[in-house]
C-alpha cells in the first residue's frame, strides 16, 4: 500500500496566512505545510484540502484514479476546494466499515473530539491508522499491531501513548507527525522532540510504502536535563515521556509541610502530567532503578543530593573533614553505578548552578561542587544530555 502526504499541517498550514509568529516566519522550504491529505494508492483520498490536485501533481500522481474522498474534521471543520471530477466527499459512520472494490478497507473509528478517524487495511493486509487534528481514540478493543500511524503527535502525544498502551504502537510502526501547526520550531528542533516520541515528520508530497521497514527513531534509554531555574528543564523532561502510557514520577523534594511557597510549585508540576503518571516521593533512586517497570521521571537530581548531603552531615566541617566526603562520593557512586545498569527508561532533571554567581558561604560552594560532580558522573550514564536554556533546548550528547 502506497502512501503520498499531499499535506502534512494543520487545518490552516504552516506558515499561517497573516501568523507573524517566529516559528511562521521561519517556515520555509521543506517546512512550509499544506493542511494534512492524504492519498492511498491513487485511489483512496483522506481529507480533501485546497490545492490538492496541484498538490498531488508536484508529487508526481493525479487524482484522476480516486474512488473514494473521505473528511475527517468535524462537520463543521475546515473549507476545502472540490476538483472537477473527483466523487463527493463523504464520512464513514463510526463502528462502520467500507469496502472499496480494488481491495481496500476502511473503518471509522470514535474519536474522543469531534473528527473521525479512519483505519485502512489494503489489499495485501498492511493496516494503517489516520486521526484527525486534536483527537485521540475513543476506545480500543484489543487491536492488532498498525504498519504505520498518523497523527497529532504534537497536540496531543496522549493519543500516541493510548495507542502503545493498547498494543496498537509497537516498536515497529511506523509514526508520522501530520497536522503540524506553529506550536514548535520548524526542521531540527521538530524533529528532536518527535523523536524523543519514537515518531518523525516528513516534507509534502512524500510517497511511503506502508509495511515497509523503516528506521524508527531510537529513543535514548537515559536521559540528562541540565538547565537554571526557570529555564524549562522539567518542561522539556516532561515532554520526553507525555507519549508513553504510564510513567513514574520521582519527586525528590518531598511535600515540605507548611511551606506555602513549595505546594505551589508542586501543584503546578502535578497539574501538567498526565493523569496515567503515578508519582513517588522518595530520595531511594537505586531501587527504583534496580526494579522493572515503566519510564522513570527523577525530578530533579539537585534535592537528591540535598538530601544526600544531609544524612551524611555534609555541611559540618567537622563532620565533612571526618567522613562525610568519602560516605557522599559512595553515595553518588552508587546512584550511578544503578544508572548504568538500569533496564528501564529514565529522564533526569538537574540544576545547571556552576554559571551563574559564587556563592557566598562555604556550605553553598560546597554545594555547587558535589553538585557539578553529580551531573558529570550522571550525565557519563546517559546516552543523551540536554541542556535547557531560556526554554531552548541544546544537545550535549546523543
Amino acid at each position: 500500500m502506497e502512501l503520498t502526504l499531499l499535506g502534512t499541517g494543520a487545518p490552516d498550514g504552516l506558515p499561517r496566512p497573516d501568523c507573524p509568529c517566529a516559528a511562521c516566519a521561519s517556515a520555509l522550504g521543506d517546512d512550509v505545510r499544506a493542511a494534512t491529505a492524504l492519498l492511498v494508492d491513487g485511489v483512496l483520498l483522506l481529507d480533501l484540502t485546497p490545492g490538492a490536485a496541484f498538490a498531488a501533481a508536484r508529487a508526481g500522481h493525479s487524482l484522476s484514479g480516486v474512488r473514494q474522498v473521505l473528511l475527517s474534521h468535524p462537520q463543521e471543520g475546515p473549507a476545502f476546494e472540490h476538483p472537477a471530477g473527483l466523487p463527493a466527499a463523504g464520512r464513514v459512520p463510526e463502528g462502520r466499515e467500507l469496502a472499496l472494490l480494488d481491495g481496500h478497507r476502511v473503518r471509522a473509528l470514535a474519536m474522543d473530539a469531534p473528527g473521525t478517524g479512519y483505519e485502512v487495511t489494503g489489499p495485501d493486509g498492511e493496516r494503517l491508522l489516520y486521526l484527525p487534528p486534536g483527537c485521540a481514540p475513543a476506545g480500543l478493543n484489543h487491536p492488532a499491531p498498525y504498519d504505520m500511524v498518523l497523527a497529532d503527535v504534537v497536540g496531543r502525544p496522549d493519543a500516541l501513548a493510548r495507542l502503545r498502551a493498547a498494543g496498537a504502537v509497537t516498536p515497529t510502526t511506523d509514526v508520522l507527525a501530520v497536522h503540524l501547526d506553529h506550536d514548535v520550531p520548524p526542521g531540527a528542533e521538530l524533529q528532536r522532540r518527535l523523536a524523543a516520541a519514537g515518531a518523525r515528520a516528513v516534507p509534502d508530497g512524500t510517497t511511503l510504502v506502508v509495511g515497509e521497514f523503516h528506521a524508527v527513531p531510537d529513543l535514548p534509554r537515559r536521559t540528562l536535563v541540565l538547565g537554571g531555574a526557570r529555564s524549562g528543564k522539567s518542561v522539556e523532561a516532561e515532554r520526553r515521556l507525555e507519549s508513553f502510557p504510564e510513567v513514574v514520577y520521582v519527586a525528590t523534594g518531598g511535600s515540605r509541610e507548611g511551606d506555602a511557597e513549595w505546594a505551589a510549585r508542586v501543584g503546578l508540576h502535578r497539574e501538567r502530567r498526565p493523569g496515567s503518571w503515578r508519582t513517588e516521593e522518595t530520595c531511594e533512586l537505586v531501587p527504583l532503578l534496580d526494579a522493572d517497570g515503566p519510564p522513570l521521571l527523577i525530578d530533579c537530581l539537585s534535592l537528591w543530593l540535598t538530601d544526600a548531603m544531609d544524612r551524611v552531615g555534609a555541611w559540618d566541617d567537622d563532620k565533612w573533614a571526618e567522613g562525610g566526603e568519602r560516605a557522599l562520593r559512595e553515595r553518588v557512586a552508587e546512584l550511578t553505578e544503578a544508572v548504568r545498569r538500569t533496564g528501564r527508561t529514565v529522564v533526569a532533571v538537574s540544576n545547571e548552578v556552576g554559571s551563574g554567581v559564587v556563592p557566598a558561604t562555604a556550605a553553598g560552594r560546597r554545594f555547587r561542587d558535589e553538585l557539578g560532580r553529580l551531573n558529570a558522573s550522571f550525565a557519563t550514564e546517559c546516552e543523551q544530555v540536554l541542556l535547557v536554556v531560556a526554554g531552548q533546548a541544546l544537545m550535549l550528547r546523543g
